[in-house]
């Protein structure tokens, strides 16, 4: 793997420049949860994903970087101290290797490989095979209308959200339309009576099987496996990978049966014609983001273990 060397000033700004665009969303995201303050939408990637906003903010130049002067980083999970050679074979003369000695750290990507061995092949799996499929374009989001079947039946409260053709007129559309989610995480809280209504029963085991790029929630879930990957890959992939989920969601919830006009999002009415053009429309956009973040991954992942398979293969 080739290395380069960051001085503290140049990796400091990469630092600060990440903290500020992090915190576009993170730091809202805080001040409301302070004040007790819920958002439909813009909450949903701090609170159903595990990274909080703190690890979020923290910026990470990836594998094959050395930080020069970067000793406050020692306690940080998967860092090291880096080599006299790895410090040499970044460029640096005899006089810096004997400066930056004990104070320039790098990722450590035989630690990860070996602390998170599981964890890494799941995610090389998940992203890889998508990879390989065509997308299928006609699910429209119902899955989001399968979370609010029989809403009443079911004692569905909506605290400060409202069905926006109410609860008969959501059930009309489940039950008129064909439902196929392939996205484990999202059928799994379908209400009981639409579960049996979807022509696929995804399980757990089989997600690595079912995952299929036009799904949203799977294109969203490229951010956790981003994030998963810290410190291994570079913050400002994950953040490509955090904003892609952002737009994602505003999708996810302008398509689903809620009426969220008070906070500023015009529906995407998917029992209509015109509703399931523009979706599949904003869909096919997301799925050629998304695959193209699934290919810089598992490049970064290459390039992270490409000397230590160099080594294997000689």
């Amino acid at each position: 793997m080739p290395l380069t060397f960051l001085d503290a000033p140049s990796w400091q700004a990469q630092a600060q420049a990440h903290q500020e665009r992090a915190g576009r969303y993170a730091l809202p995201f805080a001040q409301r949860r302070q004040q007790g303050q819920a958002h439909p939408v813009e909450d949903f990637l701090f609170t159903y994903y595990t990274l909080k906003p703190g690890q979020f903010m923290r910026w990470h130049p990836g594998a094959g970087i050395i930080l020069g002067d970067a000793s406050e980083r020692a306690d940080w999970k998967f860092y090291r101290p880096a080599s006299r050679q790895e410090l040499a074979q970044a460029g640096l003369t005899p006089a810096q290797v004997d400066q930056q000695e004990g104070k320039a750290l790098l990722v450590d990507t035989e630690a990860f490989r070996s602390q998170r061995a599981s964890a890494l092949d799941f995610a090389q799996i998940i992203l890889t095979k998508p990879l390989a499929k065509e997308g299928f374009f006609g699910c429209f989001g119902l899955h989001e209308w399968a979370m609010a079947y029989k809403s009443e039946e079911n004692n569905i409260r909506h605290d400060y959200l409202q069905l926006r053709l109410g609860a008969e007129g959501t059930d009309r559309v489940v039950e008129e339309h064909r439902i196929r989610c392939s996205h484990f995480d999202a059928f799994r809280f379908f209400m009981p009576q639409a579960a049996p209504l979807n022509q696929l029963q995804p399980t757990r085991q089989e997600q690595r099987n079912l995952e299929q790029p036009a799904c949203l929630h799977a294109n969203m879930d490229v951010y956790k496996w981003a994030y998963k990957l810290l410190p291994l890959v570079p913050s400002d992939l994950v953040m490509d990978c955090f904003e892609l989920a952002w737009d994602v969601r505003e999708l996810d919830m302008q398509a689903a049966p809620y009426d969220l006009l008070d906070w500023g999002y015009e529906p995407v009415k998917i029992e209509t014609p015109e509703g399931k053009a523009l979706y599949v429309q904003k869909q096919r956009a997301f799925a050629s983001r998304a695959q193209d973040l699934r290919a810089r991954l598992l490049e970064a992942l290459q390039l992270a273990f490409s000397e230590d398979q160099a080594k294997a293969d000689s």
